[in-house]
């Protein structure tokens, strides 16, 4: 007699068949790797990365959540290719630490912390993107065998980011070399840890190298609050710009600092470059940008 659906008596199903890549390396030559986002701010130096061992490239643009659903049901049955998402990846998801939110009741943010969100908040429907790409990462992997590894990165920055994306670390250097009041968001004691970019493209190539599925915390966990961040911009690039404190906007954490324990111990990771040093970097690719020369 077949067994009435939810018997927990019925025979278990066998897990898949692990992907063929299970021990492969990115390294490796002649890998066809695909890397959706790679034209983005992180996206395109990781694949700047990858090609420094010459391997083949293709790079497409795509969404968050219909794009990794849509990659992990191509990558069934196509073995020969790794996957990498940029916000996500190999797949290679790579999650941004709005999936903890403003509920995490402690800093550093830890790995296992289960987040409680504000589901119908304005920001919502951005984290819940976020967390939903990683439950089917799961799915697949449990169902199908797929590979993954899973990234929660935390604030990044360096060259190439958009300079009008509205992030405050490129908000505060293109509002200095415009001569603009440096507008920091009320009250401005919140706090953010910046990761400077070649810091976190090491660490999602060691995650993508490594056997670890994740997730795993990726940043920086240096953390300064925003009136800081301003200070440090403005001595940086223009001592004659004020400070200005502005409305801040809906459901804003106020402290954001990874616990990068894992990526340390797991990983042999963790991030070099200080925050005094990576400004400068990204403050001479936004004055070419905006062709602003510098003064002598």
């Amino acid at each position: 007699m077949a067994q009435p659906n939810g018997d927990h008596n019925a025979a278990a199903k066998p897990p898949p068949t692990p992907s063929p890549l299970r021990f492969s390396k990115f390294f490796q030559s002649n890998m066809r790797i695909l890397v959706t986002g790679g034209a983005g701010f992180i996206g395109s130096h990781l694949v700047d990365k990858l090609m420094e061992n010459e391997k083949n490239e293709v790079i497409v643009a795509d969404n968050y959540f219909t794009g990794s659903k849509d990659n992990l049901k191509k990558w069934i049955g196509h073995p020969r290719f790794e996957l990498i998402r940029h916000d996500v990846t190999e797949p290679l998801l790579v999650e941004v630490d709005q999936i903890y939110h403003l509920a995490c009741p402690a800093s550093p943010i830890f790995y296992k912390y289960n987040p409680v969100k504000k589901l119908i908040g304005v920001r919502s429907c951005y984290d819940e993107g976020k967390r939903v790409a990683e439950t089917l990462m799961f799915d697949y992997h449990r169902q199908h065998g797929i590979e993954i590894r899973i990234a929660r990165i935390f604030n990044t920055y360096g060259p190439r980011m958009n300079i009008d994306d509205g992030r405050v670390v490129s908000n505060f250097i293109a509002q200095a070399l415009r001569n603009e009041p440096l507008t920091v968001q009320a009250p401005g004691t919140q706090t953010r840890s910046f990761c400077y970019v070649s810091d976190m493209v090491d660490g999602l190539m060691k995650l993508m190298n490594g056997e670890n599925t994740g997730p795993i915390n990726i940043g920086n966990p240096g953390e300064f609050t925003m009136i800081e961040l301003a200070e440090n911009v403005k001595e940086l690039i223009n001592p004659k710009v004020e400070i200005k404190m502005v409305e801040n906007t809906p459901d804003d954490p106020r402290q954001r600092k990874p616990n990068i324990t894992k990526a340390r111990e797991l990983l042999k990771w963790e991030p070099k470059i200080k925050l005094k040093d990576g400004l400068p970097l990204m403050e001479e690719d936004f004055r070419l940008r905006l062709g602003v020369p510098r003064n002598n």
